[in-house]
């Protein structure tokens, strides 16, 4: 880390000697049209996906919660996408799918409704991209599940002697009491969401197309890394990355002070 830092001050291509450039690359980034592009599709991947990955994956949780049978088997199942959805193989498989003669435009087909290339096209490809990260809800769905299970039944119980019906039990009584677990999965949905590089490097073929539509910011830092051999330049991009997640993860721990509650502190206000 100590190197890459001091990389970060030079013009490095890997092959030469590191010269020392101060500023040079902090500045020059954001005069990089391709660089601001990067943080655009990279914020509204996070922005989108994080918020719907977490709502999916406690109503998933929510209703496994309720007692089902074989609930392990269940939860197995649905824990087996966050394992796979990371990987090249699943990538080559949401091509597939969302490809010009994949999956999805072959049932649409059966409707009579003329589909299109979902990823070869630049309003689409970053949609299906953040379709993929939702549909890796399994980890913090098994997060979830976990904090309702450790929630009293009696508190519940006394809410509804209280009058309480199903919609405020949950609003006033499960949700403050999950709080600390909310916060637990959100912080760490937004990190891996702004580290997310796999799926955006196989689909685009590496390149962030069509139109730089899915250019995420590590598969950025990749390109000049390791295609442009501008190391340098990539330190400091990754520098950055690394003041925003901090910057981020801060906010989170700041406003995290309002809504968060621990004990029955959250039951109580």
């Amino acid at each position: 880390m100590v190197l890459s830092l001091y990389y970060s001050f030079t013009d490095y291509a890997l092959l030469n000697t590191p010269e020392w450039t101060g500023l040079h690359n902090y500045t020059a980034l954001f005069q990089d049209s391709r660089y601001l592009q990067s943080l655009k599709v990279t914020f509204i991947y996070v922005g989108v996906s994080v918020p719907l990955e977490m709502a999916f994956a406690l109503a998933v949780a929510v209703l496994l919660n309720r007692g089902l049978k074989g609930l392990a088997v269940y939860r197995a199942l649905y824990y087996v996408p966050s394992l796979l959805g990371g990987s090249v193989a699943i990538a080559l498989l949401w091509q597939q799918i969302f490809g010009s003669d994949g999956l999805l435009n072959d049932v649409l087909g059966l409707f009579g409704i003329h589909g299109r290339g979902w990823i070869s096209e630049p309003g689409t490809a970053l949609w299906t991209l953040i379709l993929l990260r939702v549909w890796q809800f399994g980890a913090p769905m098994v997060i979830f599940l976990a904090g309702l299970r450790q929630i009293p039944d009696e508190v519940l119980e006394a809410a509804e002697v209280d009058g309480a019906g199903r919609w405020q039990r949950f609003w006033r009584v499960t949700l403050p009491l999950l709080s600390p677990v909310v916060f637990f999965n959100l912080v760490l949905q937004i990190i891996g969401a702004f580290q997310a590089f796999t799926p955006a490097f196989v689909i685009s073929g590496g390149k962030g197309g069509p139109s730089d539509s899915t250019l995420f910011y590590t598969l950025y830092l990749y390109q000049q890394a390791f295609g442009n051999f501008r190391m340098g330049y990539a330190a400091a991009m990754a520098w950055v990355l690394l003041l925003i997640i901090a910057v981020f993860t801060g906010l989170n721990f700041v406003l995290g002070r309002t809504w968060v509650f621990y004990g029955d502190e959250g039951v109580r206000r």
